[in-house]
């Protein structure tokens, strides 16, 4: 093995992970960024639409103006009353300086007639707590948002001598005395195991997807990270709520941006209805990702999919969009060279992957997993806590899609997963560059790597007969069918038997063909099985756990929200086992994390009520 020293080691190096990295840096602490992939690879890259901050540069809304405040009320509400509101109220208020500053750094935002940063609506974002109509309130640089954000951050990390280890798979903690001391990474060039020892290491290495049939996530999004901190009794907080994004393309799952809806488009059924007007009579196609997620499926259940299939139709032909802002009165109009201008990427995506051209006919789309809610626990400052108490566990911090600071609740609101990396990520390196200037080395534990390897070699000298693809594909059909939009306690117990079935056959039965180290993908790809496996299962414990329904959660079973005895958090802990090895661990989950309200006493707008749209 070999041994690295630095004051912070930054797993990820996506939006949250730079962002860290860079604050980090600028306080002087000599930080080192490890990553499975290139930089610029990373999934923030993904992101389309925009990002959220009430700047309120839209011309003629001086009248109207936008807040902070009417953000955080959106991000609570948009949350179904789960988000704790004190993360709300940061986010939204610090998203204002955090886009200005990423201006500054050089981001090519789109600008406004008058030069400022254009922005366009999105679901769920409204002026006046909701009682006037849609917010523009999503900053753009046309469609590739997140690809723009992430460029603009490594160049900033190259400049402030930010060391990076492009390539190395962290595949374990290093825990020593109750802290946080390092991870283990596998580098995939050689095969070799690296120990990086740190007073401070800051997880920001996304959500886990793939554990689903249809996603927009890449292939990387594996929940390395959570898995990695929770094989070392970190408990995950709220894993029940993953969001289905509504607009993923058709048996694909590529992410086609709500920034279409944002900028007229509209959701069509077989008859040419334009059926969220059914759902949300208000804001109709710019309700909040759940709602419009339900709505789809419903009309599929109905029979009303296309052809009665499992997909409906996003019509951002310039004809139809002009017809509807015509019938309510709006003065927008659109052409073939606004959409092109505005959606290109989008375009060439349906283009190369349907072979349709979406300014002349509309683009079949279905739901797609899209984004984890829930994570590992931490606070404001991005410290990871570790139960009900928040309780801070020395040394470690996480942010992004990977933590769950709780401020998306039960359903996060477009834009707000950019804000989110950008004010947490910066939270987050801001406090580690003070904690490691009075923090010393703790000693790495004497057994440093050893249980992982010994991990590693079991997966690449298994002879089996199952491959990892196998179980893979099965893992994602149950998840599909079982953890879907919809559950109940009947799918639930189903998945978590067939993932429990699966377990087993990992464990004894795999397959592994490739017996060198050398980029050894099919390896890797076994080990983030395992990863995906268990985060599938306390997944679906977590979601049987909880008896209602709020936000990207709906059972059938329990059809309403029910605030007496589930407005709170769960947490699910790993009992019983070896964090390497054939034993299943037992799962324990609480459902008694007291969300934060501290906004209502200020403003009883903030207390929980009907979610109407």
């Amino acid at each position: 093995m070999k041994n690295h020293q630095f004051d912070a080691i930054i797993v990820g190096a996506g939006g949250a992970g730079l962002m860290a990295a860079l604050y980090a840096s600028k306080g002087g602490a000599k930080v080192a960024v490890v990553s499975k992939l290139y930089p610029t690879r990373s999934h923030t890259g993904a992101a389309q639409g925009g990002i959220g901050a009430a700047l309120g540069n839209k011309i003629g809304d001086e009248e109207n103006p936008d807040s902070p405040l009417f953000h955080a009320y959106d991000t609570v509400k948009g949350g179904d009353w789960l988000t704790d509101q004190n993360a709300a109220k940061v986010l939204a208020e610090e998203a204002v300086d955090a886009v200005i500053e990423l201006e500054h750094m050089g981001l090519p935002f789109d600008r406004t007639d008058e030069g400022k940063i254009s922005q366009r609506r999105f679901g769920g974002h409204t002026l006046e707590f909701g009682s006037k109509r849609l917010a523009y309130r999503a900053c753009h640089a046309a469609d590739r948002t997140g690809h723009m954000i992430l460029q603009t951050l490594y160049q900033q990390c190259i400049k402030n001598n930010v060391r990076f280890f492009d390539e190395f798979h962290v595949v374990d903690t290093l825990m020593n005395q109750g802290a946080c001391v390092g991870v283990a990474a596998v580098e995939l060039g050689t095969g070799e195991l690296h120990i990086f020892h740190s007073k401070a290491t800051l997880f920001a290495s996304g959500g886990w997807g793939r554990c689903w049939q249809v996603t927009s996530n890449a292939h990387s999004m594996t929940g390395d990270g959570a898995a990695a901190v929770f094989r070392r009794g970190i408990p995950m907080q709220d894993m029940e709520f993953f969001q289905f994004h509504p607009t993923g393309i058709f048996k694909l799952g590529i992410l086609i941006t709500e920034g279409v809806r944002g900028e007229g488009g509209v959701l069509v059924n077989r008859h040419g209805e334009r059926f969220m007007e059914k759902y949300a009579p208000s804001v109709k196609d710019l309700a909040s990702r759940d709602v419009v997620s339900r709505a789809i499926y419903n009309e599929i259940q109905k029979g009303n999919g296309i052809g009665g299939k499992n997909y409906v139709y996003l019509d951002i032909r310039p004809e139809t969009v002009n017809r509807y802002a015509a019938e309510a009165g709006e003065k927008k109009r659109i052409d073939r060279e606004y959409v092109e201008s505005k959606l290109p990427d989008i375009l060439d995506f349906c283009r190369t992957y349907l072979g349709v051209d979406p300014v002349k006919e509309p683009m079949p789309i279905q739901p797609t997993a899209h984004y984890a809610m829930g994570g590992i626990p931490t606070n404001i400052d991005a410290e990871v806590v570790i139960d009900e108490n928040n309780t801070v566990l020395p040394g470690m911090y996480a942010a992004g899609e990977t933590a769950c600071v709780s401020v998306h609740g039960a359903n996060r609101l477009g834009t707000n997963s950019l804000v989110d990396l950008i004010v947490f990520g910066r939270r987050g390196g801001m406090n580690i560059a003070e904690f490691v200037k009075t923090a010393q080395f703790i000693d790495l534990p004497k057994d440093a790597g050893r249980e992982v390897e010994a991990e590693f070699e079991r997966i690449r000298t298994s002879k089996g007969k199952t491959r990892a693809y196998t179980l893979r594909d099965t893992m994602q059909q149950t998840m599909n069918d079982n953890v879907g939009v919809y559950r109940t306690e009947e799918t639930m117990q189903k998945a978590i038997d067939d993932l429990h079935a699966l377990r087993n056959t990992y464990y004894q039965d795999l397959l592994v063909d490739d017996r060198g180290r050398k980029f050894n993908t099919e390896v890797l790809e076994a080990w983030e099985l395992g990863n995906l496996l268990e985060l599938a299962e306390i997944t679906a414990v977590s979601a049987k756990a909880r008896k209602e329904s709020r936000g990207a959660h709906s059972r059938e079973d329990y059809p309403d929200r029910d605030d007496v005895n589930f407005r709170k958090h769960t947490l699910v802990y790993r009992e019983g086992a070896a964090p390497y090895g054939a034993e299943i661990p037992a799962y324990r989950v609480t459902v008694e994390k007291p969300v934060d309200t501290s906004l209502e006493v200020e403003d009883p707008r903030f207390a929980p009520k009907v979610r109407v749209y």
